[in-house]
């Protein structure tokens, strides 16, 4: 389903608008979503692919769907916590999620499999099973998770300051963070243990945040692997369903999302905003304009370069670059999730212990083993799949590549990139499917339709300048930025999404909800957790009548 209204057909509906946000992922529709329920404001969201929900959106192939980047999502398979909270919030209640049960994730390694089972107790059994040897260091490594994610609190809360507070108080605000944050995932464990499998299993999600553990920040590391403590959850009806049910509140304000509308240039006088220039040439003014667009996007490509300059803002900074970019192979099935025994857990599959020196090798010589092949099985996880597409399954398999492999033909269009391409991607098709056969050889002979992404359609749809899924590199480096925050230098220049807080559906979302709290001057998380909870028991009226 495409999700908003086409430019191309349609046009830019005409009025005053009193922000302007460029990009429809979570975090831009968030956005926009909180502006209008918390201070009437009529936003216009611009998103150049054809179908609003960055990462979110699904697309469809021969009578198959499958989503693009929402695997599962932590934290909302349970009414009270705080995500569940903010997305009941945002989509007035009408997003519902299905819980994937006990495992989530399940890690093999050399043809080794564990387990991670939901709940932070059942997790730490888990692991002494695997490791009786390793006990004290399973909870070492556990304590040192959640002391990392408690010190993250003030760190995001002082990127909602003013000026004048963030210069005072930031930085004794961001050092406890920081403390976690200046060490990569490797080094902390090395003060853990020095057991080769305990350790690749415990960084077995390190495509969640797109580094390997020797180059990603600890501090993404543990709020990625807290995020799942307490099990995970799929949008039931697709993952398009976060845009759809994100939409309704905008438009109730008098605003829209807009798609094929790709925004060219961030239109300045005097140094503050003004509106936005579409590729074609059309002008749109506002005087609040949100980017979600991405840092380097941001920076890179739509405010003019002597402005940026001007303002003292780096674009590239010293090691932080991009995250790691992937290819994926998206596979169409012609019998049902249930016949097929396809598992709801994500499996990720490693061929030994070292990730760090699998992908240096592989990105150094194609013809290396795969560092790491992550299957998803939306039609298992979904309980609507079924009733949509009746008879039929997908999974996805997800690997990593370098960019530069695929750069030469990063001027050629989509679908249109030559015999030379078409016969590299094959060859990667080919190694994926060889990987999926040999974890699932039950699906062999069910194949209706394989269908490969490269780094180069990251670029073409989201605009992402080395085909990044991730946005910034989350590495050391990355997180003493002190420029990643909703507030730019420049006047009625605004950021949300992943770069401003970390990758992930969740962080998007808060990002959106930091956002319009920064720009309407009022906290609105403690607006919304302050609301009554529409998933709290109700009393009894027997109760009442007590």
């Amino acid at each position: 389903m495409k999700i908003g209204r086409s430019y191309k057909q349609h046009g830019i509906p005409g009025g005053r608008y009193d922000a302007i946000v460029i990009g429809s992922g979570v975090g831009g529709l968030t956005c926009a979503g909180m502006l209008a329920r918390h201070s009437n404001q009529r936003v216009l969201v611009l998103e150049r692919h054809s179908t609003a929900g960055g990462f979110t959106h699904t697309f469809t192939r021969s009578g198959y769907e499958w989503d693009v980047g929402v695997h599962y999502v932590g934290e909302v398979n349970r009414a009270g916590t705080l995500l569940r909270r903010v997305f009941d919030h945002v989509t007035d209640g009408e997003l519902r999620w299905e819980d994937l049960g006990e495992t989530y994730d399940t890690i093999v390694i050399a043809g080794e499999r564990y387990q991670l089972p939901c709940g932070l107790e059942a997790y730490r059994h888990r692991m002494y099973e695997y490791f009786p040897q390793e006990r004290a260091a399973i909870d070492h490594y556990l304590e040192k998770v959640k002391k990392t994610v408690k010190r993250t609190k003030l760190y995001f809360m002082e990127k909602a300051l003013p000026g004048p507070l963030s210069h005072f108080l930031g930085p004794s605000l961001r050092w406890p963070a920081l403390r976690d944050a200046k060490k990569t995932v490797s080094q902390v464990l090395d003060g853990i243990t020095q057991n080769p499998r305990l350790r690749a299993v415990l960084t077995g999600q390190y495509g969640d945040y797109g580094l390997p553990p020797g180059e990603a920040s600890f501090f993404m590391h543990a709020l990625v692997v807290e995020h799942y403590f307490g099990g995970a959850a799929y949008p039931i009806g697709g993952s398009s369903r976060i845009a759809e049910t994100l939409l309704p509140a905008i438009e109730r304000a008098g605003g829209t999302v807009v798609t094929l509308a790709d925004v060219s240039e961030v239109l300045f006088e005097r140094n503050r905003t003004v509106g936005v220039r579409l590729a074609d040439g059309c002008d749109i003014r506002a005087d609040k304009i949100i980017s979600d667009a991405g840092w380097a996007i941001t920076f890179g490509r739509l405010v003019p370069a002597a402005i940026a300059a001007a303002a003292g803002i780096q674009v590239q900074v010293a090691g932080v670059g991009p995250s790691l970019s992937h290819v994926s192979l998206y596979v169409g099935l012609k019998k049902t999730a249930a016949e097929l025994g396809l598992p709801r857990s994500n499996v990720w599959v490693y061929a030994h212990d070292d990730h760090d020196g699998a992908i240096a090798r592989y990105f150094a010589d194609f013809e290396e083993p795969l560092p790491l092949t992550y299957f998803s099985f939306p039609s298992a996880k979904d309980p609507d799949f079924a009733r949509r597409f009746p008879g039929k399954a997908t999974i996805e398999v997800i690997g990593v590549a370098p960019y530069e492999w695929f750069s030469r033909w990063e001027e050629t269009k989509w679908g249109k990139r030559g015999e030379e391409y078409d016969a590299f991607k094959a060859k990667l098709a080919n190694r994926l499917k060889a990987a999926l056969l040999h974890e699932l050889p039950q699906v062999a002979g069910t194949i209706d339709h394989l269908e490969l992404s490269t780094p180069l359609s990251t670029r073409n749809f989201v605009a992402h300048p080395h085909g990044e899924i991730y946005g910034l590199a989350h590495t050391p480096a990355r997180f003493a930025m002190s420029d990643l925050r909703p507030k730019t230098r420049l006047s009625g220049l605004y950021l949300t999404g992943a770069d401003v807080c970390t990758a992930g559906i969740g962080s998007a979302l808060l990002s959106g909800v930091l956002t319009a709290s920064v720009m309407t001057g009022r906290n609105l998380l403690k607006a919304i957790l302050k609301a009554p909870d529409r998933h709290a028991p109700r009393p009894s009226s027997r109760g009442r009548e007590q």
